[in-house]
């Protein structure tokens, strides 16, 4: 009991990153389970469930904390059980377990009592994440990666099978799952958790997803989860007023709920709050081994003004509209990662310009390994949807990610929201009739993979559907089969997922200027850009991009003094393209301005772009 009450307490002073051990569900001895929920302003609690395949109600004992309660009785694996919380003013309440490990949904609403895998400890992850490796991830939700012909789900053990092999085989480095964290509404997409150390039970059990994710690891494939921190939904079975009153949730009127979102928002600076969400971090990474976290809304999480119109919320102490308390909790949940888990990456979805989310800690930075570059996206995206002829009035639309590149470290995003809600698939945002379509996508990525910044692309962009992302069903894998353009699309996107892993100089030096060097930065009227990257062992690869809508005959770029390899046209026959450009060598020549330097000239195709390495 003096251990018990030494981590109680430990609990509520804001210091136990594995709360997930104190409470929930824990086998204990002799066939028996011990059963604790935190519950401080309950007059008192009952365990309901079916044990034994009949209901029965155990009344809960308060703990030497007086907050929290316990019991302990017979059961098995498989058992449902919920907790009876009645509240001051008499209420009951059917609430979940904050900390099950395995839901009943969507058949009930119970706890399940569950038996974890066994844990893998932090050694593999005891490595410090190294920035200069590439990452490349495919973007999945799991529910609607894959369907059966009966609209079923795909398993976690199916997904084993097929899903793994896939990713290894186009050749990325990372997947990155839609939160499996357990949800009860599928068109949330996952976002509204009520289960946060849960895996959703509708693919299978907790051993059969950390089947999943070792599969991936022995495929050489690294493995972040996507994980909401920002909110909880309003279910009453859930943390919505858990003992009759905001408990999880903020009390104070501007900071309880989301109103875009129809959600609560975390009460960040209470202590018991703060260690259940990092409890729920360093859960995934300790008995999943999962290689990172991809925090969902962290803007939301660091202004009070989210979402909110002016005077619709309480400036803070310091008359600012930053979250304090949010921002705080941020660098807790970091500090926390790296200090247990150093090889864990750690990336913020964040879509302001709030500084140094990816500084250190120690510098007054949040201590992001990766921010998404939001503002990238939505530049080049807007671009690529208007018609050639009308480009060169956007040109800064391109140019200006390289002000700000290099004062975070970039992840570049093409998400799952950005192809759904009438935003059309990634080939429909492309200007132009059905060719142009697929050769304005092929250009794009290849703009996409040669920018500084690691890559992140939705499932289904690599074989160019047209459909934009339905979650009630599955990629449509079938125009790779039945489709020349679409074949082709995916030939390309392999290509260039193996072109971007061999080669250090389009991810090693992702992150300053060392690695970046404009050639043609100023020809709005051309619709062409040029630039070269340089990797930490010196290579140096050049890309060149027509975005216009003609071809550019002997186009001079200047290089050094050299002979160069064409390593990557988008417009070769094998992906879709005309196949008008052929020859493979270049060498560079003397310009004849005056300047002393030298140039290739180069055909460069419409709507293309190319690769050339400088050879040794």
């Amino acid at each position: 009991m003096n251990n018990l009450c030494a981590r109680l307490k430990n609990f509520h002073n804001g210091n136990d990153f594995k709360a997930y051990e104190l409470f929930g569900c824990h086998y204990s001895d002799g066939g028996k389970y011990v059963f604790r929920v935190w519950a401080p302003r309950a007059a008192s609690v009952h365990l309901n469930g079916i044990f034994s395949e009949s209901e029965k109600t155990f009344p809960m004992q308060k703990l030497c904390d007086n907050e929290s309660w316990e019991v302990e009785v017979f059961a098995k694996a498989g058992d449902k059980y919920a907790f009876i919380i009645e509240t001051a003013d008499g209420r009951k309440l059917f609430k979940s377990d904050p900390y099950a490990f395995k839901s009943d949904l969507p058949v009930s609403k119970y706890s399940m009592v569950c038996d974890l895998p066994d844990f893998v400890g932090s050694d593999r992850l005891r490595e410090p994440h190294r920035y200069d490796l590439p990452v490349n991830i495919y973007e999945v939700n799991l529910l609607s990666w894959k369907r059966h012909s009966d609209g079923s789900y795909y398993s976690y053990k199916e997904l084993a099978g097929e899903l793994v092999p896939y990713v290894k085989s186009m050749g990325y480095t990372h997947v990155e799952f839609m939160p499996v964290t357990e949800y009860p509404f599928d068109g949330s997409w996952g976002y509204q958790v009520t289960g946060y150390f849960s895996v959703t039970s509708r693919l299978g059990s907790p051993d059969e997803f950390k089947m999943l994710v070792d599969a991936f690891h022995s495929a050489g494939i690294g493995v972040i989860l996507d994980w909401v921190p920002a909110h909880f939904p309003k279910d009453a079975w859930g943390l919505y007023e858990f003992d009759g009153q905001p408990l999880y949730e903020c009390p104070l009127w501007d900071r309880m709920e989301h109103y875009g979102w129809g959600t609560r928002r975390f009460d960040y600076g209470k202590y018991e709050i703060d260690n259940f969400l990092l409890s729920s971090a360093c859960f995934f990474l300790a008995v999943y081994g999962i290689d990172g976290l991809r925090v969902d809304a962290v803007a939301s999480m660091i202004y009070l003004n989210y979402d909110r119109a002016d005077g619709d919320f309480t400036p803070n102490i310091y008359g600012g509209c930053e979250n304090l308390e949010g921002i705080a909790f941020l660098k807790k949940f970091n500090s926390a990662i790296k200090s247990e888990f150093p090889a864990a990456v750690t990336v913020a979805e964040e879509s302001t310009a709030f500084p140094k989310v990816t500084g250190k800690v120690s510098d007054g930075g949040l201590g992001f390994d990766y921010k998404w570059n939001m503002g990238w996206m939505n530049d080049v995206l807007f671009y690529c949807r208007q018609d050639p002829y009308f480009r060169n009035y956007h040109h800064d639309k391109m140019t200006f990610s390289l002000v700000y590149a290099f004062s975070e470290r970039f992840i570049l995003p093409v998400s799952h929201d950005e192809v759904v809600h009438v935003k059309g698939s990634l080939v429909n945002k492309m200007s132009g009739e059905y060719a142009d379509k697929f050769a304005g996508e092929r250009l794009f990525l290849a703009f996409m993979y040669a920018h500084p910044g690691k890559k992140l692309n939705f499932m289904g962009y690599e074989v160019a559907q047209f459909k934009e992302w339905d979650y009630n069903s599955g990629v449509d894998f079938f125009l790779a089969d039945e489709y020349e353009m679409h074949s082709k699309m995916r030939a390309f996107v392999k290509a260039l997922n193996k072109i971007y892993s061999k080669h250090e100089s389009l991810y090693s030096v992702d992150f300053d200027w060392n690695g970046f060097e404009w050639l043609v930065v100023d020809d709005k009227f051309n619709n062409l850009f040029a630039f070269a990257r340089t990797g930490k062992n010196g290579e140096k690869i050049i890309a060149v991009m027509n975005f216009s809508g003609v071809d550019l005959i002997k186009y001079s770029v200047s290089t050094e003094n050299a002979k160069y390899k064409l390593i990557l046209n988008t417009d070769d026959r094998e992906y879709g393209g005309s196949g008008k450009l052929r020859k493979k060598t270049f060498n560079s020549v003397k310009r004849t301005d005056g300047s002393g330097g030298y140039a290739i000239a180069v055909n460069v195709p419409r709507l293309s772009c190319l690769y050339f390495i400088k050879e040794k």
